[in-house]
């Protein structure tokens, strides 16, 4: 027996549109890509300067790209905060699974001397305590780590999430003073 919507041409082409019969390579860029365009986002919600065209890029676009050189050293993206150009980012993709510390060493090596802020590793499967312990060893700056999976939505733009926005200090002072708390007491 055909199930009901098999009559309804819409939602058998909308259903069809959200899966990708390509294949196991297909699936995979298509999770770098959703990573990546999240990552991006995030910077750019941060102050990042993000050129529009690399968050307009689209899936057969990025696919077209990715695919002809599919190096992870090509997802890598560069930033600086748009106040503050001294403020740099970078995001990098890990190819291995798991992370471990010959991997850690090598991006070391690869951004030594590049004068960041902060870095954005994404990866693919888990990071190995040791690998963790090594980045808290060798990076100076504040390390994010990530798994490609924990990217594929942008939580932030979920319609029930609220916007998040950093107070300022007079607006910092009413809010403890409105609940009664001291500075100490509040995270964040």
């Amino acid at each position: 027996m055909d199930p009901w919507f098999d009559d309804v041409p819409e939602v058998v082409d909308w259903m069809s549109s959200m899966v990708d019969r390509a294949g196991r390579r297909n699936q995979e860029s298509n999770r770098l890509f959703l990573a990546r365009r999240t990552a991006l986002e995030m910077l750019r919600d941060r102050g990042y300067s993000v050129p529009e065209s690399e968050l307009a890029r689209t899936l057969p676009e990025f696919r077209a790209w990715w695919e002809k050189d599919p190096d992870f050293e090509r997802l890598a993206f560069s930033t600086a905060r748009a106040s503050d150009h001294s403020d740099k980012v970078q995001i990098r993709f890990c190819p291995q699974e798991p992370v471990r510390i010959a991997t850690i060493q090598e991006i070391y090596d690869q951004i030594e001397g590049e004068n960041l802020s902060r870095l954005i590793l994404i990866s693919k499967g888990k990071i190995m305590p040791r690998a963790k312990e090594s980045m808290k060893e060798k990076f100076t700056f504040k390390v994010d780590t990530f798994l490609v999976r924990e990217l594929l939505v942008n939580i932030t733009k979920h319609v029930l999430k609220p916007k998040h926005e950093v107070l300022s200090a007079e607006e910092k002072a009413n809010l403890l003073k409105k609940y009664n708390v001291e500075d100490s007491q509040w995270k964040g």
